[in-house]
């Protein structure tokens, strides 16, 4: 009995003791690392739905307002309209342009800002994109078109926690973490490398439609010149592939 005793005192001072840790901690700093990644379909190129293969020179997007938060529940961005946060810090105030494409084809992703900031579980992130350039080639059945294509979305999203093969935004005192902005550009593009009714193509503009607005293996045009030029149906199709470029790994995001 005495021994039984001894034992749940003991696990009751560890507990204690935890938890002092806990509490002392959410008030220390910590590093937290703001990465931008474009995948391997821009660092590496990708095959688009219709059957063009797409290399990128340079993928520039304009980031603002980016802010990291710890929730008191769960946000589903999905469903959540207001982000319910018990600590919100901004990793990024003023806009900044970074170049998702940079580096050699095994590159990390694009560092975009380090801050110190209160230790604990960052789990929701907010960004606004308010500029996209996408500058490449295309080639198709012997055919090549170097393209640039200027857009200013002027979008805000909101997301949950990360969805990959690791966690992120663990921040322990004195450490780093790291939040990730991820943009998936097979939404706009499709992927050749899938079934044509699987949803990333049903749903994606591919780049048929706009190969077919350039001019002596050009195409320069920004999104006035694209819903003057492009069908109707093609330029909302390539509209909410934009809305939905911005994700957190494979984390889906509300878009305002």
């Amino acid at each position: 009995m005495l021994k039984l005793w001894l034992t749940s005192l003991t696990v009751l001072m560890l507990n204690f003791s935890f938890g002092c840790t806990i509490n002392k901690t959410s008030n220390e700093k910590g590093t937290l690392r703001l990465v931008a990644n474009g995948e391997d379909l821009v660092r590496q190129g990708l095959l688009s739905k219709d059957g063009w293969k797409i290399d990128f020179n340079h993928v520039n997007v304009t980031l603002a307002n980016v802010k990291a938060y710890q929730t008191n529940a769960p946000l589903n961005p999905e469903q959540d309209k207001e982000i319910n946060a018990s600590e919100t810090v901004v990793l990024l105030d003023t806009p900044k342009t970074v170049d998702l494409a940079a580096g050699d084809q095994e590159a990390a992703p694009i560092l975009v800002q380090r801050v110190p900031v209160a230790a604990g579980v960052y789990n929701a992130l907010s960004w606004k994109v308010t500029h996209l350039i996408l500058d490449g080639r295309a080639e198709k059945e012997g055919k090549t078109i170097d393209f640039m294509l200027e857009l200013n979305p002027e979008l805000k999203y909101i997301c949950g926690e990360y969805v990959g093969e690791e966690r992120k935004g663990i921040l322990k005192a004195n450490g780093e973490a790291e939040v990730e902005m991820t943009f998936h550009f097979d939404h706009i593009f499709g992927d050749g490398n899938m079934a044509a009714q699987e949803s990333i193509n049903t749903e994606s503009l591919g780049f048929q439609p706009l190969a077919a607005l350039g001019s002596n293996g050009t195409l320069k045009v920004d999104m006035l010149a694209l819903k003057q030029k492009l069908r109707q149906s093609h330029y909302q199709t390539l509209s909410s592939a934009i809305e939905g470029l911005g994700h957190v790994g494979e984390g889906h995001c509300q878009v305002q």
